[in-house]
C-alpha cells in the first residue's frame, strides 16, 4: 500500500490533517460494503480532506461462545480495498495498543436500547462496540463517521451516544450493500456453504416480503379511501356492482389499524418456510421497531421503522434489515 499504514497512536496523531478528516471503522475482512462506505467517506470529506480506515477485531463486543478466534484476519487484502476506495491511511493497532492495561475498566453503557434485539442475543455486546468506538473517536478525532445501516442497531447507539456524551463529531449512515441475490454483504458470508446460502436468501426475502406488504396495503388505502370501510357499506358497494371499490373496503375493514402485524406476517412466513429447508433457518429474531430507541412499532405506528432479523444458518449467525415509512393511515 502506498498510503500509510499506521499501528500506534503515536503515528495516528503524528499524521498530518489536511481538511475535514472522515473515518471508517472496520473489524476488516473488508468487502464490497465497506468499500462503499470509503467511497462515501471520499466524497463527504471533499477532495482536500482525509480519509481513515480503522482496521480492529475488538474482543470486547465478542461473547464466550462467538467467533473471535474464527473471525477473518486479511490485512493485506484489506489495504489494497481500502486504497483502491479512496482511503489515506488505515490505522491497525493490536489490542495491547488499543487496550494497553487490558480490558478496560471503566466502559460505556449501552443502556436499555443495547439490551433489546441484538443486545438481548448477546449480553454486553453493545457496551464493548460502543466502548471501542468511543476509544476510536478519541483516537482519530475525525470530522466524519461513516457506518452501514446494516447494523441498524449498532448505528442507532452511535447516534445516541454521540449526542448524549456531546462527542464533536457528525455521524453518516451509509444504505445497505447487497450481492446480486439479495444477501446483504457481510465478512460471515464467506463461513455459507452453497446450500446454507441458498438457505440464507430467506432473510433479505423476508425483509422484501415485508416492505412489498406495506406498500401494498398503502396502494388499497389509496384506491379504497373514498370507500366506506364498514362491512355493511363495503356490501352495498357490491350490490351496486363495484366489485373493486367493495374488495377494497372489505380489505380496509379487515385490516384496521393493524399493518405494522401484517408486515411482520408476511415477513414470517418466509422465514418459516425457510426453517422447513435443509439447512433449516434458525430464527433468533424478527422485529419491527422504532429506529430511535428499538421499541416494538405498535398498531397506530406512523413514521420511520426499521424491519429487522436475525438468524442462523449452520454455524453462522446473520443480520439484516431495511426501514420502512408508515404513514398516518398505517
Amino acid at each position: 500500500m502506498n498510503r500509510p499504514l499506521l499501528h500506534t497512536a503515536e503515528e495516528l496523531h503524528g499524521l498530518p490533517r489536511a481538511g475535514r478528516r472522515a473515518v471508517v471503522m472496520t473489524m476488516g475482512a473488508l468487502h464490497e460494503g465497506h468499500a462503499t462506505l470509503i467511497r462515501t467517506a471520499r466524497e463527504q470529506a471533499g477532495p482536500g480532506g482525509q480519509v481513515v480506515v480503522t482496521v480492529f477485531v475488538n474482543p470486547l463486543q465478542f461473547g464466550a461462545n462467538e467467533d473471535l478466534d474464527r473471525y477473518p484476519r486479511t490485512l493485506d487484502a484489506d489495504l489494497r480495498i481500502a486504497e483502491g476506495a479512496g482511503a489515506d491511511a488505515v490505522f491497525a493497532p493490536a489490542v495491547d495498543e488499543v487496550y494497553p492495561g487490558g480490558d478496560p475498566q471503566v466502559r460505556i453503557s449501552a443502556g436499555p436500547m443495547g439490551e433489546r434485539l441484538e443486545g438481548a442475543t448477546r449480553p454486553g455486546h453493545f457496551d464493548g462496540m460502543l466502548t471501542v468506538v468511543a476509544k476510536l473517536l478519541h483516537l482519530t478525532r475525525p470530522d466524519l463517521a461513516l457506518f452501514g445501516q446494516k447494523d441498524a442497531q449498532q448505528l442507532a447507539l452511535i447516534r445516541r451516544m454521540v449526542t448524549d456524551l456531546n462527542f464533536p463529531v457528525e455521524v453518516v449512515g451509509v444504505p445497505t450493500v447487497r450481492e446480486e441475490d439479495g444477501l446483504a454483504l457481510s465478512s460471515r458470508n464467506r463461513y455459507l456453504s452453497p446450500v446454507e446460502r441458498h438457505t440464507a436468501l430467506a432473510l433479505s426475502r423476508a425483509l422484501f416480503a415485508g416492505q412489498d406488504r406495506l406498500a401494498a396495503q398503502a396502494a388499497l388505502r389509496a384506491r379504497a379511501e373514498a370507500s366506506p370501510a364498514s362491512d355493511e357499506r363495503a356490501t352495498a358497494l357490491a350490490r351496486l356492482g363495484e366489485i373493486r371499490a367493495s374488495a377494497d373496503a372489505h380489505a380496509v375493514s379487515a385490516a384496521g389499524g393493524g399493518l405494522p402485524d401484517a408486515v411482520r406476517a408476511a415477513a414470517l412466513h418466509v422465514l418459516e418456510e425457510a426453517g422447513r429447508h435443509e439447512p433449516p433457518l434458525v430464527l433468533d429474531y424478527l422485529a419491527l421497531v422504532d429506529p430511535q430507541d428499538f421499541t416494538e412499532a405498535g398498531p397506530g405506528f406512523t413514521g420511520q421503522a426499521v424491519l429487522a432479523v436475525a438468524a442462523k444458518v449452520g454455524a453462522t449467525r446473520l443480520i439484516d434489515n431495511i426501514p420502512l415509512e408508515f404513514g398516518a393511515h398505517s
